[in-house]
């Protein structure tokens, strides 16, 4: 062989070298590392790391998406939401909210009633004790972030920044506050902008109409509770809390906060004559 094909031959083999170097050191998964994940977990598409539905399912942006894919789901069943979620059982939590509230005159059963409408799959999937079950889990929920319906907004939200600049699909509106509105505290530019696309108002550049109608208000929580916490109900209550607040909560994040959730959540199985299941805590 001439010294020049020795040479090339070196060439070659340094080259394959380094492409294999770079092979092994890059993680197997890259686009879970962009957006902070771990290697092997999903980003969901509010920007949330973890496993399952919530988060590799419909809209997952990275890692081991499985969107387009049909999660396991119980079948639907004829349960009646109104029969389960009863005056008294509603006001049963909206009577611990003091007179002085903003949501005491503002949150009702007819609203949240006329807000499924819009919603009809909430609380019908499974037997009867499954939609039970999620009617408990979704107002523990309620109840915990509004402060038994008292707060229609975060607490001093208008001080926070809730708008990703990053997202251009969703650009946030000047001088307007993405921050939690609604029974389950609506937060984020890229939350409010489906929300009141999917529910007939401007989210971007009017979010405040989900603290000022109360129809509204209730369609945008059971809006993100079917996109997001519907589909992993059959995991047990502590999967909704990881689907809702996760990051801040769960793996020992602050599990004082999860067990509020948790007491509400069995407290209400218990007004509901139904057992609470396994796997109540994340």
């Amino acid at each position: 062989m001439t010294m020049m094909g020795n040479k090339s031959l070196s060439i070659c083999m340094a080259t394959l070298a380094i492409a294999f170097f770079i092979m092994i050191m890059v993680p197997k998964n890259v686009s879970a590392q962009n957006c902070g994940c771990a290697e092997g977990v999903c980003c969901s598409q509010y920007g949330y790391c973890g496993n399952g539905d919530a988060y590799c399912g419909t809209g997952c942006k990275q890692g081991p998406c499985y969107a387009g894919q049909t999660p396991p789901s119980l079948p639907n069943n004829d349960a009646n939401v109104a029969d389960i979620l009863t005056q008294d059982f509603f006001n049963s939590i909206i009577d611990q909210a003091d007179s002085s509230c903003a949501g005491k005159n503002f949150y009702t059963r007819a609203a949240f009633l006329d807000a499924l409408n819009s919603y009809n799959q909430f609380g019908r999937s499974g037997s009867l004790d499954d939609s039970k079950r999620e009617v408990a889990a979704a107002f523990a929920h309620f109840t915990h972030e509004t402060g038994h319906f008292c707060y229609t907004e975060e607490i001093d939200g208008p001080s926070k920044d809730y708008c990703d600049e990053n997202n251009t699909e969703w650009p946030c509106a000047p001088n307007k506050g993405y921050y939690g509105r609604g029974p389950i505290q609506l937060s984020w530019n890229y939350n409010y902008g489906p929300a009141g696309r999917d529910n007939g108002f401007d989210g971007l550049n009017s979010p405040e109409t989900v603290a000022n109608d109360a129809v509204v208000s209730f369609k945008t929580a059971l809006w993100y509770w079917m996109n997001n916490v519907h589909g992993v109900i059959n995991q047990g209550f502590g999967a909704t809390i990881r689907a809702i607040n996760g990051r801040l909560e769960c793996d020992g994040a602050n599990p004082s906060t999860v067990q509020t959730r948790v007491g509400y959540y069995t407290q209400y199985c218990s007004e509901l004559g139904v057992a609470p299941g396994d796997n109540l805590t994340c």
